[in-house]
């Protein structure tokens, strides 16, 4: 029988009064698992490449040899590592120490630095009852060391080791605080899928993996000279505009794909003493956590496609947010996948437990020298290629390079021009409540409410062409998310006085008195 709950070690409890605990049994039959997986996706490819230059039944022999070294030479080595890996939970501190042959490591974190615990189990965890607890302290330290990985203990360990880290002194007022569930998946939110740049890279991705696969099956040639045959007599342009769509069109299944399974089953909530946890995940199940006293803001963001339809994400300004390396496409800072417009500013009111969403304030628009600015930023960006082709066509003698750039350049113009133009419009900054709300952006405009409390302090940046049109770019630096939010190109005494005004006493001392 499998000993759950990472059964306890023997060896004493290092005077901290709690005994120490392995790691799960069943992640011995996980690395066996895994080798085995390694092994059936090589084993096609490595078969083949071996028929060339040995018998068939020779070459059956080193595969299955080789696969059976994987499994269980994957199956071994988990088992030394759980047998030499311990951890515990302290009064004080979170310890491993871990010891794989020559090499010892030991890890300890502070109880009261500690900032998140997240649950993952890709789905052979899942099938086990097994999950990935990451513990960290939201320090952003060279190497890793601000995070402690225990891989793998089991669901009920998890929780609990979740529960226990996050677990404060209980606020008088903890009971009236528990709103519960914040929001839930709607299934319909799937239709934003395909509208991220994700599709088109997807479906290039898929492309690539055609050919990949086909050369290790040796028919790369033959499976270029059948669409040759197929689209013999088809004109150039239809060619390309059927390539083109079938590429899209398997982009937007990727995409579609890969928004099931990041966020299915999605849900989030507030628990009791103030904790928001976002669930999610159909394979791969994700548990997140953010303390709301880290939360210092929310940021909508609305990338161009999702724009056109109203619609945006909602992600977290928080201290000790840090990219999880097992997350490829997402970070850890998403509270809201693509939602509705209204519905996300909905959510970040609840989020912040405000009564009016601070991210639809109305917020002041910049100068008209910042659109002068971007069309001039857009005109210079659009001509770059363009003359460099028209450069290569002359000193090469190729006309086909000069018939380009004529085609290329009013397009590549007027697609700068239109985003230069969206860009201004996007600009705006304010205060409303007790944020500090600034928006920017075209190609993936950004609207950030941060807490004025939550500013550290101020940057600004006034080149020699902005001091001549009155225009001043301030940052606020915060220790949360992104460490620095901007706003750009606004009226210098209008962003001046907004800065003086969101946190009396810090930029005062910089400014010189009106005359």
């Amino acid at each position: 029988m499998w000993a759950g709950d990472a059964a306890r070690s023997d060896a004493g409890d290092g005077g901290d009064g709690e005994e120490w605990r392995r790691f799960d049994r069943r992640t011995v039959l996980v690395a066996a698992v895994a080798g085995a997986g390694v092994a059936a996706g090589g084993a096609l490819p490595a078969f083949l490449g071996l028929l060339g230059v040995l018998a068939w039944w020779i070459a059956l022999l080193v595969v299955a040899a080789g696969a059976l070294l994987l499994v269980l030479g994957g199956g071994a080595l988990a088992h030394v590592r759980r047998h030499r890996t311990r951890y515990r939970v302290g009064a004080e501190r979170v310890e491993l120490h871990a010891r794989l042959f020559v090499v010892e490591r030991r890890r300890s974190l502070p109880r009261e630095r500690i900032r998140s615990v997240d649950l993952t189990a890709n789905p052979l965890l899942r099938i086990l009852g097994l999950v990935k607890v990451r513990i960290g302290t939201g320090e952003k330290t060279a190497g890793g060391e601000s995070t402690l990985e225990l891989d793998a203990v089991s669901r009920a360990e998890g929780e609990r080791l979740r529960r226990e880290l996050l677990r404060r002194a209980a606020e008088p007022d903890a009971t009236a605080r528990h709103d519960g569930e914040l929001a839930s998946l709607d299934p319909s939110w799937i239709r934003y899928a395909p509208l991220s740049f994700v599709a088109p890279l997807l479906g290039g991705a898929a492309v690539g993996a055609v050919m990949q696969v086909s050369e290790w099956f040796g028919v790369q040639r033959e499976v270029i000279d059948r669409v040759g045959e197929v689209f013999r007599t088809t004109p150039l342009v239809w060619v390309v505009l059927t390539l083109t769509s079938a590429t899209l069109l398997a982009g937007v299944v990727g995409a579609l794909a890969l928004w099931v399974e990041m966020w299915w089953n999605y849900r989030l909530e507030r628990e009791p003493g103030g904790t928001l946890r976002v669930r999610r995940g159909l394979l791969t199940a994700r548990s997140l956590s953010v303390e709301e006293r880290r939360l210092r803001g929310v940021e909508l963001v609305e990338p161009l496609g999702v724009r056109l339809f109203r619609a945006a994400r909602v992600d977290a300004i928080a201290t000790g947010l840090v990219k999880g390396k097992d997350d490829k496409h997402d970070t850890h800072k998403s509270l809201l996948p693509v939602v509705p417009r209204a519905r996300a500013d909905e959510v970040a009111a609840r989020v912040l437990r405000e009564p009016v969403p601070p991210t639809s304030a109305v917020l002041t628009a910049h100068p008209r020298a910042a659109r002068v600015r971007r069309l001039r930023w857009a005109s210079t960006t659009a001509a770059a290629p363009v003359a460099v082709l028209v450069g290569l066509g002359a000193a090469l003698d190729v006309p086909a390079l000069l018939y380009t750039a004529a085609a290329c350049a009013p397009v590549l113009a007027v697609t700068a021009v239109l985003l230069a133009l969206d860009a201004y419009r996007s600009l705006g900054h304010g205060l409303t409540g007790g944020y500090l709300v600034t928006r920017a952006g075209a190609v993936r405009r950004s609207t950030v409410a941060l807490q004025r409390g939550g500013v550290i302090g101020w940057t600004l940046k006034q080149s020699c062409f902005q001091r001549r049109a009155g225009l001043l770019t301030l940052t606020a630096t915060t220790a949360a998310g992104d460490g620095a939010y901007h706003v750009y190109d606004a009226d210098e005494s209008e962003v001046l006085h907004c800065a003086a005004t969101a946190v009396p006493g810090l930029l005062e001392p910089f400014l010189e008195p009106a005359e």
